[in-house]
């Protein structure tokens, strides 16, 4: 079995050594770009873990994890020019250093080559689909967000069948498309689709904790940002749930207020969620779900020191110490 980091080297390696076509310059080298400037490579790497849980030879499906990697970060380039963010991953995003248009083809492109580059990698027809599926299915989710800022009424429902359509669901089927290219049962893939989806709610949940209740010196964003931009998130749902009419009021006029200091608005909304409580329910959603996938890990039968990395990558994903 490979190490988290052995892995995530060898995933490294692989970005660095993709082919591009030379010509036109400014098609292919937002591409470099975006796929040169970090990131945690966690769908790539869940894809290989889940295969080095029945096989060794993890070489054999890099391109299919490529292809993962690829895909995920076209739907950033493409989320980051509807966003209109200037920054990703503290660098500038494609679309303010090059232009929107650019941005557009190059995503475009990279959507193709994700599709080649699985097309190269170890040949499965189940897996195919299920790559098919999961990219269309992040689309949707993506859909269902937009849709969201336009609306009040946005149940909690509603919000984690988004968040797992757009977030946790790349995160399931990364695992189910390792299970299945490394020979896994059909009972052992269905688990491990289920670890990475749980799990990628659980994280989904505690990153919209994060953004209100983070530590500034450790959050990466700056804190309040979803209150700001009236974001539906867990917390605010819940808020409009379990305030009464003079709460509820108070939401209303902020979310409504078209001028406002943003210090202010935080700290009025964020104080609204202490009185309701929305943090500890928040709290206690996240550690449902993450003890839910944990549980569906423990069902997938293999050697339980084969599971031991995708332990350790769960608990430093939720940024846990056990």
């Amino acid at each position: 079995m490979y190490a988290i980091t052995e892995l995530t080297q060898k995933i490294n390696t692989a970005v660095e050594n993709i082919q591009y076509h030379t010509e036109p310059k400014n098609l292919y080298d937002p591409i470099r770009y975006i796929l040169s400037i970090g990131g945690k490579r966690v769908r790539p790497l869940l894809m290989l873990m889940g295969y080095n849980l029945y096989k060794e030879d993890v070489e054999t499906v890099m391109n299919n994890a490529l292809a993962l990697e690829t895909y995920h970060n076209f739907t950033l380039l493409h989320d980051d020019l509807m966003d209109q963010s200037d920054v990703r991953r503290g660098h500038p995003t494609v679309h303010k250093k090059w232009d929107e248009n650019t941005a557009i083809l190059s995503g475009d492109t990279m959507l193709i080559m994700a599709y080649q580059l699985f097309n190269k990698g170890m040949k499965n027809d189940e897996a195919l689909i299920a790559f098919i599926d999961a990219t269309q299915g992040v689309v949707e989710g993506q859909q269902y967000d937009m849709d969201f800022e336009t609306r009040n009424d946005v149940t909690e429902a509603e919000y984690m069948e988004m968040i797992r359509m757009k977030t946790s669901l790349l995160l399931g089927y990364a695992l189910k498309i390792g299970a299945i290219l490394g020979g896994g049962d059909q009972e052992d893939v269905n688990h491990l689709y289920t670890f990475g989806e749980k799990m990628g709610l659980a994280f989904q949940l505690q990153d919209d904790l994060l953004d209100v209740y983070g530590d500034p010196t450790q959050f990466q964003k700056k804190l309040g940002g979803d209150i700001v931009e009236n974001k539906k998130t867990f917390l605010l749902i819940n808020a409009y749930q379990r305030a009464d009419e003079a709460q509820k009021a108070e939401l209303d006029r902020w979310v409504n207020a078209e001028t406002f200091e943003p210090a202010e608005k935080i700290a009025t909304v964020t104080n609204i969620y202490n009185l309701l409580g929305i943090d500890q329910l928040a709290q206690q959603k996240i550690e449902e779900l993450f003890a839910e996938s944990l549980k569906s890990l423990d069902q997938v039968k293999v050697p339980e020191e084969k599971k031991t990395q995708l332990r350790l990558f769960a608990n430093k994903l939720m940024g846990r110490k056990y």
